[in-house]
């Protein structure tokens, strides 16, 4: 063979081992995935506390499936509602860029999926990765209706902590002998708070505390030196909880998807929508040890859950006289502030070396947050105090959601008559927010009412609590982004005096700020995510009662360029 000939053989074998060499080579560095989920929401029959009644799930299960996702994967959800209510799914923490029609908050960024209809949700994850969850946006539903989100580095990429031997979810829950729809509507009827729940919970169980509960407590088997990582969870519907393990330290690593310095701790508080990620070290003598739950409640003279749910962190060659009951953690007390503001104030976030914080503000708001009343005719719908309606509002603004069609889709459309974009950037008066309160400022107008943000624009936002019925801490969510957390306080905030006190440098990074009771929070936040997005405390029962707003994120050429066009089978109100 000559060497033409020989070439032109030797070409084509050439071209072909090499491109099985790229493809061996790209197989080993996989692409993202599109993850497909089927969600089917119905009634099922689950027995707490000695009785049996129909909860709404989803699949059945209780709590629901967990979603586990890489950085980058793409998630097709399809949901279909085989239950008798309303439903809409909301994807906790998760940015949602571009794609708001997907984010969940019934009549916010959809309309509800009726009985018998179906929805599917479509999003990727960008450039987030650590523990976040789902649940029902839709009345209280959420009571039940939610699951875990993991969401795990990139291949070839890993934490920035030593990779742990196992990683369990810990959802922290509330449970209700009644139908939850019954309760809200009970509440809202009467116009008074709703019951507290009955029990607390730890991956859908009550524990060893409560009646007919000792055989389906949750427990964790764990070798002794191995390092296990909690994602933590706090999906109770209204109430604030402490967590801790008895004779175990806490090193928390992540909060809302979100990597922090390491710091070591006996006890966390995690505020309803909030997660925290904890790296636990099986280094006890081997036995039983309680992990164990309980309210963090600050509302002056309101009636809270005051129980303790647990489960039970197992060692695997604990002896077999170890069967008696394990040790149980010392919680804080209920009202505790000081251990929460001690254990809040040591978070610092590893920041990515191309995130900076904003420090030159286009939009300075000033956010009041809190409960108020409305004066209504005596009778069984003003059972509030002195004969009053519970309400609650920022910026003297209680929140009304439409109902003829949803905001993402008003702004998208340009339907008129839906809502404005008056929200006052500041409260219409100002006052002593923490001390004396007068009277006439108790009861908040009504309204739909959105704030506009410019595309790109760098926000700040002081959440400010209330003396108005009583303090308490709020914990406030901002859907479709994330946010730095540069200060916090008590009492009323002070620009002159508490803003050289900011963290600019390395500020903790959330989704969900629990605004500290008769004091402040700030937030900053590039607004560059367009959509209709809301801004909410997560405590069901306020957000019922008004407490929450909605932004509109837009750039120049208008919504309808901003986003991706709505899904064919978008829920029509």
């Amino acid at each position: 063979m000559d060497a033409k000939n020989f070439g032109c053989c030797i070409r084509p074998l050439f071209q072909f081992l090499l491109v099985v060499l790229i493809l061996r080579f790209t197989a080993s560095f996989p692409v993202s995935e599109i993850h497909y989920h089927e969600f089917d929401v119905q009634e099922t029959p689950v027995k707490r506390l000695c009785r049996t009644h129909n909860i709404v799930t989803v699949n059945g299960q209780f709590p629901g499936p967990t979603l586990a996702v890489r950085n980058g994967d793409t998630v097709v959800i399809k949901v279909t509602n085989r239950a008798r209510y309303n439903v809409t799914l909301h994807w906790h923490g998760i940015r949602q860029m571009r794609t708001p029609w997907a984010d969940g908050p019934e009549y916010v960024t959809q309309c509800p999926i009726r009985p018998g209809a179906t929805y599917t949700y479509r999003f990727t994850i960008e450039d987030q990765e650590g523990t976040l969850w789902w649940h029902a946006h839709s009345r209280w539903l959420r009571a039940t209706v939610y699951g875990a989100i993991v969401i795990f580095p990139k291949f070839g990429s890993s934490y920035p902590f030593p990779k742990p031997n196992l990683e369990v979810p810990i959802i922290l829950g509330e449970w209700w002998n009644r139908n939850i729809i019954d309760v809200m509507r009970q509440a809202l009827f009467t116009g008074a708070a709703p019951n507290v729940s009955d029990a607390y919970t730890i991956n859908g169980q009550p524990g060893d505390l409560y009646r007919c509960s000792s055989k389906a407590t949750t427990k964790i088997s764990v070798k002794s030196g191995e390092t296990i990582l909690l994602r933590v969870i706090n999906a109770a519907l209204n109430q604030q909880l402490f967590f801790s393990i008895a004779n175990h330290k806490l090193t928390v690593v992540e909060a809302d998807a979100n990597y922090h310095k390491p710091f070591t701790t006996r006890v966390i508080m995690v505020a309803p929508g909030q997660t925290t990620n904890v790296l636990l070290t099986a280094d006890q003598p081997p036995a039983r040890y309680y992990m164990a739950a309980s309210a963090y409640a600050t509302a002056q003279n309101a009636p809270f859950d005051n129980t303790t749910t647990t489960a039970i962190l197992e060692y695997q060659n604990a002896q077999s006289g170890s069967s008696s009951r394990p040790v149980l953690p010392q919680l804080p007390t209920f009202n505790d502030t000081a251990t929460v503001t001690a254990f809040t104030s040591q978070f610092r976030s590893i920041l990515p070396t191309n995130v900076k914080v904003p420090t030159q503000i286009d939009e300075n708001l000033f956010f009041t947050v809190g409960l108020g009343l409305i004066n209504c005719t005596p009778g069984p719908r003003c059972q509030g105090p002195n004969n009053t309606r519970f309400a609650a509002s920022m910026n003297n603004v209680s929140f009304v959601l439409p109902r003829r069609t949803s905001l993402q889709q008003a702004a998208y459309q340009n339907i008129p008559g839906i809502f404005t974009t008056d929200f006052p950037p500041v409260p219409p008066v100002k006052f002593d927010y923490t001390g004396n309160v007068s009277r006439a400022l108790w009861q908040p107008t009504s309204g739909t009412k959105l704030y506009k943000l410019k595309f790109g624009s760098n926000v700040q936002i002081v959440l400010q609590d209330t003396a108005i019925v009583t303090t308490e801490d709020h914990p406030i969510h901002l859907h479709g982004y994330h946010f730095f957390v540069v200060g916090q306080g008590f009492g009323n905030f002070n620009p002159q005096t508490d803003t050289s006190k900011f963290n600019l440098v390395d500020p903790p990074v959330r989704n969900t700020i629990d605004v500290p009771v008769g004091g402040w929070a700030v937030i900053r936040f590039v607004a560059d995510n367009p959509g209709v997005w809301l801004f909410h405390c997560h405590i069901d029962s306020h957000l019922t009662w008004g407490l929450a707003m909605s932004f509109l994120v837009e750039n120049g050429e208008g919504m309808l360029q901003s986003i991706e066009p709505p899904p064919p089978d978008l829920p029509i109100c």
